[in-house]
């Protein structure tokens, strides 16, 4: 079972690397300073891991500020680990920009309702952060954006230049939160050290970045909105400075929201309150409502049928999550084949 945890955990990683390479370098990339996808994502691979050595408090609340270690025996973190996995797998599949951290926390609060152990105060002051980061990045992103907007800025070398810098410092604050989501249950139940976590699980989120990312990366880059060298520095430095302050106080926060609520906002300014009309953002909203809840449900279903085998229970709850995952992805395959058919002038 010991081996089947860093197993799943270190795919997990791989996934998280995944999920939120288009949260890291998504700005430089959609903006044209770095065309090439696979640039991009080895500068996101290489900040990732630098980050994640500064990752330890976040590691600390997640492998033990929201329910005691106690619980955290081998065989609950292999299933809290599975239930997160399954869930951004699914994401990634979809194509979408998913919070790892919600999904992590989630797949935590469903082991511990199972046990009925859950600090309450704790997680309601994470989820607090969960509601005011990404409303602090999109009113940011929209008023200097606004404040910008009829001046002329020159575009020259220099703001690419700074655009890759802060894209940089972006994915060092990915890897100092997000590590943690996949090691931080490892580092509860005692099976990793806090330092060797961030270390090897600072690896393979790295290496997710350069195998998964390419996918989640066009999205955030180039399917939400367009926007200039200088719009993209605004949007890689709010993300950047809100996930590292919350980093240093331990508190694991969705990066891929912080990140899309600033681009959202930018677009806003540009094209008016009609972009929250755009199919991507609204099947984004979507996933950010359904992921914590998703990953909850996953890991006490389990819970109930691999450890109480409490088979009924576990059936029921496991198909609606899924059935509930499936009715956004068929929603969103009708509305591209609807788009595909109208572009084509109602012909195939």
């Amino acid at each position: 079972m010991v081996i089947v945890a860093f197993i799943i955990a270190f795919f997990f990683a791989m996934n998280i690397g995944g999920s939120g390479a288009a949260a890291t370098m998504g700005a430089a990339y959609g903006s044209g300073t770095l065309p090439n996808k696979r640039i991009a994502l080895l500068i996101c691979a290489v900040a990732i891991f630098l980050g994640s050595l500064s990752g330890g408090e976040v590691v600390k609340t997640i492998g033990s500020g929201i329910v005691p270690p106690s619980i955290l025996q081998t065989e609950l973190v292999v299933i809290v680990l599975a239930a997160a996995t399954i869930s951004l797998f699914a994401a990634n599949a979809l194509g979408i920009p998913l919070s790892t951290s919600e999904i992590t926390v989630g797949a935590v609060v469903g082991a511990g309702i199972a046990y009925q152990s859950v600090y309450v105060g704790k997680l309601l002051w994470i989820v607090s952060f969960w509601l005011i980061t990404p409303l602090a990045a999109f009113s940011f992103a929209f008023f200097i954006s606004k404040w910008l907007k009829g001046k002329t800025v020159k575009q020259n070398k220099w703001i690419g230049f700074l655009l890759i810098i802060v894209g940089f410092f972006e994915a060092f604050s990915a890897g100092m939160n997000n590590v943690a989501n996949a090691v931080g249950p490892l580092v509860g139940a005692d099976l990793l050290s806090v330092q060797h976590g961030i270390i090897f699980g600072g690896l393979f989120v790295a290496l997710g970045a350069l195998l998964l990312g390419s996918r989640v990366l066009e999205t955030n880059g180039k399917k939400i909105t367009t926007f200039s060298q200088l719009e993209g520095c605004i949007i890689s430095g709010i993300g950047a400075t809100l996930v590292i302050v919350s980093s240093l106080f331990g508190l694991p926060v969705p990066l891929t929201q912080i990140t899309t609520s600033a681009i959202i906002g930018i677009g806003t300014t540009k094209s008016g309150f009609s972009i929250w009309q755009k199919q991507i953002v609204i099947q984004v909203l979507k996933v950010w409502v359904v992921s914590p809840i998703f990953a909850l449900a996953v890991s006490y279903s389990l819970i109930k049928l691999l450890l109480h085998s409490d088979v009924y229970t576990a059936i029921a709850i496991v198909s609606v999550c899924f059935a509930t995952l499936g009715t956004i992805s068929l929603k969103k395959t009708i509305t591209e084949e609807r788009r595909s058919f109208h572009e084509h002038g109602g012909g195939i």
